[in-house]
């Protein structure tokens, strides 16, 4: 009992001591968005028709509202409810899709049904009985396909967004930091700050290849630092300024704001959203870290460091009015703003990771369901397997946003455009967790519909707002989402067809062996893995291949690669093997399932791939071995022994031709195909399919470097394929 009551102990200190690990690395990874946004709220707030109600009230009002949302939103909201909905420690939007499709079957991405074999180990914590409006939901989407078509492109929308948020969160809090130089040095010309603003963009984005575990050690002091400094501020200017602000906790004073404000302060809502700005990151980031982690370096230090921030501010306003487009720095003591302004722009360089990593986890997850192009995905992790690295998205990032920096210039309308991206993608998330709830959880309606009119109600009145200013910089995120939800449905559309016609053209294996005397197939020394989508019968490829080139290695394995909606496939259910044609044949088909989440060693696959044949080969009896076993109880016992004999000696014989063939050498075949649409195809399906999807195609990573296949031993067979 003491050695079992010392393990445990042992245990949990390991656990907490991990935890608080982790959550040392949040301050670096996740919470720098929204720990940054104190620097740009007041200023993009008070840019527009509200500069002309200057009272304590309305400052007061404008405080009430931060706080309200700060409450609402990031605590209530992702805190306390969302986090819990994470898809096995996965989180963002196709997380939230990945629990529908798997519990409630209201997606379009399909898996195979051999998923159903271990889904029990990602179960979800709700109950396991339907309830009315569960079986209702799930009928609705069941009977109607345009209502799963919409589901999937809302999610497409939301992850768009996201991207768009990971092009305008580096510009806006490194241009608005960086401003601040202009508070000492006003004759500063304005294309020197925006250099400057250049240069650190470029420093920021070059380091992720470091990897979300080392930039998070080299980030996390800085923001703790920044925590530290401006709830520090914060204090001081409290107490040095006005001691009253705290009566603003009281929604009086948002009802007062209103009512003496009008349209201009509905107005100003565009700019008070950006302080819950980093929100949806912090459960987009989640696969980096772990739920528990991410809750205790909230509650302990960012949410009340943000509140006294704001409050700090709102103080020094309600005495020193003029300062209202630059109260951040102003509010500054003298005494400390240079140590200040350093300490501010190295906390907009982490405030830019938070959502990068967001952006590169979504993008994973996209890629992992065809509902993306192959880019490389770099883990630069061993022990938390969420920690990626993306080179391709990462440059192309980097250039639009320094495009937005130059572009815009101007951190007001930046901030109109940010604003919107922010708050279409918590409509996103407010609005599958009303299927979450209902049909996941199997929860009562009741608090389904609640959820979504508390939290809706207020991302609704953010997103009214934000609309007002699309002609003022609004309209860069739509563009931004609209592009990315084009690229992403037509790489999905494309990629189905592509394996729909796979499927209609596969060839029989009987056809293919009666083939086989006529045309006098030879068989080489060797192992040749065959890829492709077909999972019964001969791919089309190897078909067209065999016909034309009538010599096949010594082992045929047709290998078929299924990326499954949950985020981790257990190694123990990732192969199923099973053998193709007649016993005295090595023909094999393998179904190899991923998560999308799992990583992909080519050289671990290889080995585990073989390892599983043989484990197959050992423990396969023939059919025909059996009948023999049975067919007498006479002497049973002695027969069974003989048989048995002659198996194990079989199986040791299809056991020591594989491991000859492996030895003789490896080769990968996968299909060269060229994807058009027939001739009798509309005009805009042969836009999207030959122009755009080729496109696509020609110019993202090849399927042999997706799968690490090496050239020297690849055979690639051209085919045309009109879908």
């Amino acid at each position: 009992m003491d050695q079992e009551s010392g393990a445990t102990q042992d245990s949990r200190l390991k656990f907490s001591k991990t935890t608080l690990l982790l959550a040392y690395q949040t301050f670096g990874v996740v919470y720098g968005d929204l720990c940054t946004s104190p620097i740009y709220v007041y200023k993009s707030t008070f840019s527009g028709e509200l500069q002309l109600y200057e009272e304590n009230h309305e400052i007061f009002g404008v405080l009430s509202l931060v706080f309200w949302t700060l409450t609402i939103i990031p605590l209530c909201k992702y805190m306390i409810i969302v986090l819990g909905a994470n898809d096995n420690g996965e989180g963002g939007t196709f997380a939230l899709y990945s629990l529908l499709c798997r519990h409630s079957r209201m997606g379009l991405l399909k898996s195979s049904h051999l998923e159903d074999e271990f889904l029990t180990c990602y179960d979800s914590n709700g109950s396991t009985k339907e309830t009315r409006t569960s079986l209702v939901i799930k009928e609705f989407f069941n009977e109607h396909r345009s209502s799963r078509v919409v589901l999937l492109l809302v999610v497409l929308l939301g992850t768009s967004m996201v991207i768009g948020d990971g092009i305008l969160t580096p510009a806006m809090s490194v241009l608005s930091a960086v401003y601040g130089i202009q508070i000492k040095a006003p004759d500063l010309h304005e294309n020197y700050t925006v250099a400057i603003a250049c240069v650190i963009l470029v420093g920021v984005f070059a380091l992720q290849h470091c990897g979300t575990h080392r930039i998070g050690f080299l980030f996390s002091p800085i923001l703790i630092a920044w925590l530290l400094c401006i709830s520090g501020v914060g204090i001081y200017n409290i107490f040095q300024w006005n001691p009253d602000v705290f009566k603003a906790i009281s929604p009086y004073y948002i009802y007062n704001f209103f009512k003496k404000t009008g349209t201009a302060g509905w107005s100003s809502l565009g700019g008070i959203v950006l302080c819950a700005t980093g929100a949806e990151a912090m459960f987009a980031d989640l696969g980096h870290f772990s739920e528990l982690s991410v809750r205790i370096a909230f509650t302990g230090l960012v949410y009340p460091s943000l509140v006294l921030a704001y409050m700090g501010e709102a103080a020094y306003l309600s005495k020193n009015r003029r300062d209202l487009q630059s109260s951040f720095y102003k509010a500054v003591p003298d005494a400390i703003f240079l140590p200040v302004f350093i300490i501010a722009t190295l906390a907009t360089v982490v405030g830019s990771q938070a959502i990068i990593s967001a952006t590169f986890s979504i993008i994973s997850q996209c890629r992992a369901l065809s509902c993306f192009p192959r880019v490389k995905i770099v883990h630069t992790s061993n022990n938390i397997h969420g920690q990626i690295y993306i080179p391709e998205v990462n440059w192309v990032l980097m250039i639009l946003c320094l495009a937005v920096v130059v572009g815009f210039r101007d951190t007001a309308t930046i901030g109109n455009a940010y604003g919107l991206a922010v708050i279409t993608v918590m409509l996103v998330t407010t609005l599958l967790m009303f299927l979450i709830i209902s049909t996941v959880w199997k929860k009562h309606v009741f608090l389904a519909f609640l959820f979504v009119v508390i939290f809706g109600f207020v991302e609704l009145s953010y997103f009214n707002a934000c609309l007002a200013k699309l002609h003022k910089g609004g309209w860069f995120p739509l563009v931004v989402s609209a592009v990315v939800l084009s690229l992403m449905s037509i790489w999905h559309y494309g990629t189905l067809k592509k394996q729909a016609f796979e499927l209609e053209n596969k060839v029989s294996l009987d056809c293919l062996l009666r083939l086989g005397p006529c045309m006098e197939i030879e068989r080489v020394p060797g192992v040749c893995l065959v890829y492709s989508h077909v999972t019964s019968g001969v791919p089309p490829m190897f078909a067209h291949f065999a016909t034309n080139f009538p010599a096949f290695h010594q082992i045929l394995i047709f290998v078929t690669i299924q990326s499954l909606i949950v985020p981790k496939v257990p190694i123990s259910d990732r192969f199923h093997v099973s053998r193709i044609g007649p016993p005295q044949l090595p023909l094999f088909r393998c179904i190899v399932r991923y998560g999308y989440k799992d990583i992909r060693d080519s050289y671990a696959f290889e080995t585990q791939l073989i390892e599983k044949i043989s484990e197959f080969l050992k423990r396969d009896l023939s059919s025909e071995q059996m009948v023999v076993i049975e067919q007498s109880l006479h002497g049973a016992k002695t027969r069974r022994s003989r048989e048995l004999r002659f198996q194990c000696q079989e199986a040791s014989e299809d056991v020591n031709e594989l491991m000859e063939a492996e030895e003789a050498g490896m080769v990968y075949m996968i299909g060269h195909t060229c994807v058009i649409s027939n001739k009798a195809s509309c005009i805009l399906k042969k836009f999207v399919i030959n122009v755009v999807y080729g496109f696509l195609r020609r110019n993202s990573r090849s399927p042999a470097a997706s799968l690490g296949i090496p050239l020297t031993a690849l055979i690639e067979v051209g085919r045309v394929y009109r879908v």
